[in-house]
């Protein structure tokens, strides 16, 4: 399904219970009343459709990219809060009882107890799910727990948001309205206990034990899992995976990492982690021998869609090397004989991952690799400061190099002035990959 299906199919759901209102053909009210109504209609359901733009769904991910499904929920969960917001203060009816006469109620609001509260609930916790969700990094949650709690609030908006479009709607008082919404409602939570109970519970079939822990560089670590089934994992270099160490299968205690090793180099599974908080801080303490559980593959931020770039670009900052290390690693196994290029940011020498490999990959694979350290120490004579658009112009700046794909991976910053000043070179945007999830 190409993407622009994909945003047609979504706006066609969400104006959904819009056009099977308006097909009711019932006497409109006054415009306000009927703004009021027809905003409350559509950011009830995208919301209950923010259930499907969990990222976690591959048939939607792998056509636009998860950063960018993940951006989207993030986005219209703010846009259906506005809309929330402003429902029930457009409202310009009488809020009484209706005359024995105006059974559609077409003159005034129902203001009863029993409709209102269920309303007011998700108001409130809707505001509260999308502060959360802004605030999460400062939140001082784990995101074990802060999952769990998203994920209930979640259920509470949009079962307290479907009771009151039940109860108080207009429109929805309509039998096939109504069957819609419970329909949509049992889909959204349908979504959720797939992602965090089926599909953990099918992963039970395909276990990993953890067979090597090793530290690669400064507060950093290479992790490698073996399967522990007939058969290997099946994904493509430079995508991530879901990853479970030491916890039941169903835990939440599970966290995005790029995938760092080759598929063709053989079954086993590496990654590059960092320690930076909640799980990663004690990643160096993990023994061999641990089950661990991988949901995979996801992401987009791969080579094979561009047999015909003329050569391949990598741009890492810190941890980002993890997925162009996958990515080079496997143009090596696989004799891919392109020009290929490392640009790879560091603070100091100590932050340096796979040193000694990136050295025989420039030997014998031909790859360019330049390191670019803020803090170099006395001697350096390599590049220092910060990956800037002047480094890329020396590099990529050639006519030559319009042709090629260049693959980003670190932090957003970097990511946003890379992506501009290869644009400024001339390189068209299709040519350039790169996932940003971005929090705020």
């Amino acid at each position: 399904m190409p993407a622009g299906l994909l945003l047609l199919l979504y706006l066609l759901v969400a104006l959904l219970p819009l056009g099977l209102a308006w097909a009711q053909g019932l006497a409109p009210r006054t415009l306000w009343d009927e703004l009021a109504t027809g905003l409350g209609m559509v950011a009830l359901a995208m919301l209950l459709v923010e259930f499907l733009l969990l990222g976690r769904f591959r048939s939607v991910t792998a056509r636009v990219g998860s950063d960018v499904v993940m951006r989207a929920h993030q986005l219209l969960a703010r846009a259906a809060l506005v809309f929330v917001f402003l429902h029930p203060f457009l409202y310009i009816s009488p809020r009484s009882p209706a005359p024995d006469w105006d059974v559609t109620r077409l003159t005034v609001i129902d203001y009863s107890w029993a409709s209102l509260w269920p309303g007011i609930a998700a108001w409130l916790l809707l505001g509260g799910l999308v502060a959360m969700a802004i605030g999460r990094d400062v939140s001082g949650l784990k995101y074990q727990n802060w999952r769990l709690l998203h994920g209930l609030m979640a259920v509470a908006v949009a079962g307290f948001g479907v009771l009151h479009a039940l109860r108080a709607g207009r429109y929805s008082a309509d039998p096939v309205l109504a069957w819609v919404w419970i329909g949509m409602l049992g889909v959204a939570v349908g979504a959720l206990a797939y992602v965090y109970v089926v599909a953990p519970l099918l992963r039970l079939r395909r276990p990993f034990t953890v067979s090597e822990v090793r530290k690669e560089a400064d507060r950093t670590w290479a992790v490698t899992l073996t399967p522990d089934f007939e058969g290997t994992l099946r994904y493509r270099a430079g995508q991530f995976a879901w990853l479970n160490i030491g916890h039941p299968v169903t835990s939440l205690n599970e966290n995005p990492f790029s995938i760092a090793s080759a598929p063709s180099a053989g079954p086993d599974v590496q990654f590059l982690i960092k320690e930076l908080g909640d799980f990663t801080s004690t990643i160096g303490q993990v023994e061999p021998g641990t089950r661990a559980w991988l949901e995979a593959p996801h992401g987009h931020l791969t080579v094979g869609g561009h047999p015909n770039a003329k050569g391949v670009a990598l741009i890492a900052g810190g941890v980002g090397l993890a997925p162009l290390m996958g990515i080079l690693r496997e143009l090596h196994a696989t004799g891919d004989t392109r020009p290929t290029v490392l640009l790879y940011g560091n603070r100091h020498v100590g932050q340096i991952a796979f040193a000694e490999e990136l050295k025989e990959l420039s030997r014998t694979h031909g790859t360019e690799v330049v390191h670019i350290l803020s803090e170099p120490p006395e001697g350096w004579t390599g590049e220092t400061g910060y990956v800037t658009p002047e480094l890329l112009r020396r590099t990529f700046g050639t006519p030559q190099h319009h042709d090629w794909l260049y693959v980003l991976c670190g932090p957003p910053p970097m990511l946003s002035m890379v992506e501009d000043a290869l644009i400024g070179l001339g390189i068209p945007p299709a040519n350039i990959l790169s996932e940003q999830f971005v929090y705020e």
